[in-house]
């Protein structure tokens, strides 16, 4: 009997080494349950430029939620906040994020070609794993002395901008795709009379930041332009929280809506086994006290009736989604945003 015991023992370790095996191939290994009896979690979540606001009081609403689920595991969040693309670069490059909480899907999808997340990643949680969506908006000055309206105002010789660079920063990029959007709108799909629209508007450019939230400290700190052009809740919680009656928002006619993607990284958080938890991490932004407090910090939530209750936060606006203007992320990358893309060329000064 005990021959016949240590056999079957064996059997079993032989087993796993082969199941094991089998899961290191091609694409991440799967998301585990993690054995989170009296433990230790600690989370990277790498994220983009504007949304440190909102993961600062998040990370607090989901350690305090966790311990009341689950007692027995001590749950620590650090996070990581740049240009979203500069992100995603170190997070292929080796930074070791459990998570990535990005602006748009290519930066994620980059991560998908390096292996890192899975690449039927969007099924993992609800809405396409988008919990919050944005929209590019002005900022400008109290008052709004310039008289700043509409898209076709930021062309005007007068007007000086405050841009992040679209090369490096997800913002920068919708703001680039909104005026785009806005000149194929206005003149029937005319290119030719639309790259004469943006060539004009990016060169009223002095300083393309590298991120979002350095064009915000440019623009309110340094107090250098006209007007920022940036995300509806970096807009909304400067003019309503952090520099009450400085700035004011402008809503343009027509402009592009953002949406926000977020993943587990799989390769990373099976390895160090918080899958589990970097999994709660993100689908707990769906639950209403996630979805309120992004309300909160003026990301419009995915569940309608969350957003219609605070629809005095969110004004009506015609929005675009990128991919229906303009295809899919990577060709947009390639066309616009490559060394030598549209936007390399429109943006040199004559």
């Amino acid at each position: 009997m005990k021959y016949a015991k240590n056999l079957s023992l064996s059997a079993l370790a032989i087993a796993s080494i082969i199941s094991l095996s089998a899961c290191s191939k091609s694409e991440p290994a799967a998301s585990t349950q993690a054995d989170t009896s009296a433990t230790k979690v600690e989370l990277l979540n790498v994220s983009y430029d504007v949304s440190r606001d909102f993961y600062k009081e998040y990370n607090e609403l989901f350690i305090e939620h966790y311990k009341t689920t689950n007692p027995d595991v001590t749950v620590s969040i650090k996070q990581s906040h740049g240009g979203s693309s500069k992100q995603a670069l170190s997070v292929a490059n080796g930074l070791q994020a459990d998570v990535v909480t990005m602006n748009q899907n290519s930066d994620i999808d980059l991560l998908v070609s390096k292996n890192l997340i899975s690449s039927n990643w969007q099924e993992k949680l609800p809405n396409k794993a988008v919990p919050y969506t944005s929209a590019t908006v002005f900022l400008v000055r109290a008052g709004n002395p310039k008289g700043i309206k509409d898209w076709p105002d930021l062309t005007r010789s007068d007007i000086q901008i405050v841009l992040p660079n679209p090369k490096t920063s997800g913002n920068g990029r919708y703001a680039f795709l909104g005026a785009y959007g806005y000149g194929l709108h206005t003149f029937n799909k005319d290119e030719a009379k639309t790259d004469e629209f943006i060539k004009t508007l990016l060169g009223n450019v002095d300083v393309f930041d590298s991120g979002a939230r350095a064009a915000t400290t440019t623009f309110t700190q340094r107090g250098i332009g006209d007007v920022l052009v940036t995300a509806e809740n970096e807009a909304n919680h400067i003019a309503h929280s952090l520099n009450k009656g400085e700035f004011d928002v402008v809503y343009p006619s027509y402009t592009v809506a953002t949406e926000n993607p977020v993943a587990v990284v799989e390769a990373v958080a099976t390895k160090k086994v918080s899958d589990k938890v970097a999994h709660d991490y993100l689908e707990y932004l769906y639950s209403d006290e996630g979805q309120e407090l992004a309300a909160k910090l003026y990301l419009r939530p995915s569940n309608p009736d969350i957003l219609a209750k605070h629809s005095d936060r969110f004004p009506q606006m015609t929005t675009f989604l990128v991919n229906d203007v303009f295809g899919a992320w990577d060709s947009v990358m390639k066309t616009y945003f490559a060394d030598g893309g549209k936007f390399d060329r429109l943006a040199i000064k004559q």
